[in-house]
């Protein structure tokens, strides 16, 4: 599935609900849904800085493709890094350094998260991305 496709399947997920609380409830179950990570990557190093709640962030490259495992000690910030890797985990870093990740300001959620997680959001944005540059640059080498 494309970056677009699975950003695409997001917004309709999301249209299905009018009310905001119903879909805080859609970010908290996807939290749920989310794979608890492997403690060996709750690690200061997998950290992300700028985020509210603490958000660990674990990248692993292989076959051209990076792959995006994630936890957080937030429900909602969970559902919300849940849905970064549905749109980037299992593409390559230039899929991921190009995309226009327009599915946020679609289903309204930037506008609709308090500044401190919307900060985080941004912070998570930011570090997939490094993490994108820095698979290139090593495959590149």
């Amino acid at each position: 599935m494309s970056i677009n496709e699975a950003q695409d399947e997001i917004i309709a997920e999301f249209s299905d609900f009018e009310d905001w609380m119903d879909r805080y409830q859609l970010l908290i179950d996807l939290g749920y849904e989310q794979p608890s990570l492997n403690v060996n990557y709750k690690t200061e190093q997998n950290l992300i800085e700028g985020c509210q709640s603490r958000v660990w962030l674990q990248a692993d490259y292989k076959d051209g493709k990076i792959y995006f495992q994630a936890e957080s000690d937030a429900l909602i910030v969970k559902g919300i890094v849940a849905l970064l890797i549905k749109v980037l985990s299992g593409h390559t870093p230039d899929e991921i350094l190009n995309a226009d990740l327009y599915f946020i300001d679609r289903i309204g959620l930037k506008e609709h998260l308090s500044p401190t997680r919307s900060n985080g959001l941004l912070s998570m944005i930011k570090q997939m991305r490094m993490y994108a540059l820095a698979f290139k640059a090593k495959a590149g080498a």
